[in-house]
């Protein structure tokens, strides 16, 4: 075992590359679910996403393009939860389940002649002589666009749920949607659109990991990213500044133990691998005792008729 082949710089600087997938995964659903929807669906519409962005990406030699496919990809499998859900009334935890596992098989059918393929490589920001500050630079400043996109989103939610019309719109069809009905807002419009961001920012996430954190096809990838950005929505208590420190939480372990196994611990890679898991379990039991957070509406069908 020798721990001193553990970078610190290096280790922070891919803690935020590991949390981008799963900071906009989560941010996206944090919006579907403060609209007072529940999509279970996150991780079926990262796979296609994922997909969808690694093949156009290569089919176009443009990463830019992938990613606007990806989100493409995603908002257009969310459009199926949102038929089933908000037309048919159909249940959405059944829904959501449904939705992943469609969207784990359609990406399967879809990557068969990707695999073992190389994408294109989206080049860092330049930052000058800022990526050139002792500690911050490296951290900091050396990263893919992408990543800096999802800052910037983070961002962008908080102050559109706590500054705009539109937020507060939001916020009250997902805490009392009847309510909201009454005023004249359409519900089910809104909470659609809600639902397509969240497919839209999952799709990002997807492709994230096929086209920069890994980056080639394998069928599965995302492997359970998509269920742990449901768990930190509740964590983050619906609060998108939480999510983006759960995000970090989640990255920064998972960076960590594979740190860990290069370095030679004399832990079992399987108890190594399961850590991050394990640990965001612990800290949702801790902090999600509190369940007042929760939109009011969350998961209730909503009918135009009452």
């Amino acid at each position: 075992m020798d721990l001193s082949v553990i970078n610190p710089i290096l280790l922070f600087a891919a803690l935020m590359s590991a949390a981008t997938p799963i900071l906009f995964a989560a941010t996206g659903e944090l919006i579907v679910e403060r609209a007072g929807v529940l999509n279970l669906g996150v991780e079926g519409m990262m796979i296609v996403g994922a997909i969808c962005g690694f093949a156009i990406a290569v089919e176009t030699g443009s990463p830019i393009v992938g990613f606007l496919a990806a989100a493409a990809g995603g908002a257009l499998l969310s459009l199926l939860f949102a038929f089933l859900t908000q037309i048919t009334l159909a249940n959405q935890v059944a829904s959501g389940l449904a939705l992943t596992l469609f969207g784990l098989g359609l990406s399967a059918l879809l990557g068969q002649g990707y695999v073992g393929i190389k994408p294109p490589r989206l080049p860092d920001v330049n930052f000058g002589f800022l990526a050139d500050i002792p500690l911050i630079g490296p951290i900091v400043f050396s990263h893919d666009p992408i990543l800096y996109v999802g800052l910037i989103l983070v961002a962008a939610v908080w102050a559109t749920l706590k500054f705009t019309r539109a937020g507060l719109i939001l916020r009250a069809v997902g805490e009392n949607h009847d309510a909201a009905h009454a005023l004249g807002y359409k519900v089910v419009r809104i909470r659609t659109l809600a639902i397509m961001f969240g497919g839209a920012c999952a799709g990002m996430g997807g492709a994230y990991i096929s086209l920069i954190r890994v980056p080639q096809w394998t069928e599965g990838m995302t492997a359970g990213v998509g269920w742990i950005a449901l768990a930190l929505v509740v964590f983050a208590s619906w609060k998108p500044w939480r999510v983006l420190l759960g995000a970090y939480l989640f990255g920064g372990i998972t960076q960590l133990q594979l740190n860990l196994q290069g370095a030679g611990v004399a832990i079992p890679v399987e108890y190594l691998a399961m850590s991050p898991y394990l640990i965001t379990i612990v800290v949702l039991v801790i902090l999600s005792a509190d369940k007042s957070a929760a939109p009011g509406s969350l998961g209730r069908t909503f009918h135009a008729s009452s």
